[in-house]
């Protein structure tokens, strides 16, 4: 999938009589927080040690998993077609939180509302923290294009963004140098915008070479320490693996597995959404 080719879905949460959060102090130190990177326990082979299993998915698959249709920044396309529902409206001074991810993040094969930022979102809205999200997942997006991504992301002036990315460079063997240089670079124009950020960790089964998979899993925690960002060591914990939480791929979670990831980041998310939310009106 070209570069050119990606998906932006926005999904505004503010339930009527919701009252607005307090705004709290941030994390001390640091103005760039928390960016969402995924833990990915793929059950699959390839990579660089061994040949991937029969009925797994490959690099050559990947491509299938993107949007069928492209579109810019200004009026992308969606590919959830239905299901769709049109969200309550949102008070216009409610943080904005974009997601940068892959097809993990964009929800492939549901509708966006049952996509885990939404559904984040909305528990975000029904404890009195509403948010502006914006998710950016793409389908078969990899490091590199997040951060040709960057620049656009930019003008979309987040308050908080989460970094979901690597998942299709660990299936594809991908140099973990460079991946971690991806990730560096991203987090590093983020800080330099004062943008916060969550860091979601990611794994890769052992097949892919103990060496390998381990240096993939460390890279996120070496980032996270370097950068002070906040982390999430394992996204998928609880999900991965398990049929009745996955698609038939057993790699991209359902709608189910989908509500337990956005249950598992919410206490990474609340005092970060909380740091940014607007004080009340006296």
């Amino acid at each position: 999938m070209g570069r050119a080719s990606f998906l932006t879905k926005v999904v505004r949460w503010m339930p009527r009589g919701v009252a607005r959060g307090r705004s709290v102090a941030g994390r001390g130190g640091r103005a760039a927080g928390a960016v969402l990177g995924l833990a990915l326990v793929a059950a699959c082979g390839g990579g660089e040690a061994a040949a991937p299993p029969e009925g797994a998915l490959t690099p050559a698959s990947l491509d299938g998993l993107a949007p069928a249709e492209s579109g810019g920044p200004a009026g992308a396309t969606s590919p959830y077609r239905t299901g769709e529902r049109t969200p309550p409206s949102l008070a216009p001074d409610a943080p904005k939180v974009v997601v940068l991810g892959d097809s993990l993040s964009a929800g492939l094969h549901l509708p966006a509302d049952e996509a885990w930022p939404a559904v984040a979102a909305g528990l975000l809205a029904a404890e009195g923290l509403p948010i502006e999200l914006v998710n950016a997942g793409v389908s078969g997006d990899t490091t590199a294009g997040g951060l040709a991504r960057r620049d656009w992301l930019r003008r979309l002036a987040p308050d908080l963004m989460g970094l979901e990315l690597g998942a299709n460079d660990g299936l594809r063997g991908v140099a973990l140098d460079s991946v971690e240089a991806n990730l560096r670079a991203i987090l590093e124009r983020l800080e330099a915008e004062q943008v916060e950020v969550l860091l979601l960790g990611m794994k890769l089964p052992s097949n892919y070479g103990e060496q390998y998979a381990s240096g993939f899993e460390q890279l996120f925690a070496r980032l996270a320490e370097d950068t002070g960002v906040a982390f999430v060591p394992f996204f998928l914990d609880g999900v991965a693996l398990d049929p009745e939480l996955n698609l038939a791929d057993g790699l991209h979670p359902n709608t189910a597995g989908h509500r337990i990831l956005a249950a598992n980041l919410l206490p990474a998310l609340r005092p970060l959404v909380r740091a940014l939310a607007p004080e009340p009106e006296s």
